[in-house]
């Protein structure tokens, strides 16, 4: 297929995804790219979505088979059905939406679906840095880094990172946390 100038392909031009005014503060600034998470992170969210779909919908469906008949029983398992779809969906939406960059004096974590939100960390003001991963996130290879600071408000979670990848964003952010420390 013959390619014209830049922002054209094979003479059509191509157009940007839409730019909304508030992105602009969604930005990590300074040139520095969003560093994503694994797309296992979608799966394990899948995967927990089906998990408690399973009991969920047999529970329903027997106690509303006895008294609401099996149209009742249908239905509910329907509407179960329906539920974690919309958690399919929902788990492709936050891997999307989920982002941190990595600045010289503090770490942005970016996430939220309906309503994004950006948080600044200042690498003095954290107390501990805390890796998690349960059983199934375990299974997976990936874990969730946690940055803890005084103020509840401004902790820090990135889930989904593979487990080396973790590891060595702890290592990083205990390292800068300890050269910036500011005596909390």
């Amino acid at each position: 297929m013959p390619q014209g100038p830049p922002g054209q392909t094979g003479g059509v031009p191509v157009q940007a995804p839409p730019q909304y005014p508030a992105d602009q503060a969604f930005q990590p600034g300074g040139g520095l790219p969003w560093a994503g998470i694994s797309k296992r992170f979608t799966w394990h969210r899948r995967l927990v979505a089906v998990l408690w779909a399973i009991p969920v919908a047999a529970i329903g469906a027997f106690l509303v088979a006895q008294s609401g008949g099996t149209i009742g029983a249908v239905l509910w398992l329907v509407a179960v059905l329906l539920s974690v779809g919309l958690a399919w969906i929902v788990a492709e939406l936050g891997y999307r939406a989920l982002g941190y960059a990595e600045r010289a004096d503090d770490l942005i974590v970016m996430n939220g679906v309906f309503v994004k939100r950006l948080i600044v960390v200042p690498y003095g003001r954290m107390q501990f840095v805390d890796v998690t991963a349960g059983l199934l996130e375990q299974w997976m290879g990936i874990a969730t880094v946690r940055m803890h600071t005084a103020a509840a408000a401004t902790d820090a979670v990135i889930p989904g990172l593979p487990a080396a990848q973790a590891q060595q964003l702890r290592d990083r952010l205990a390292q800068k946390g300890e050269e910036r420390s500011m005596g909390l």
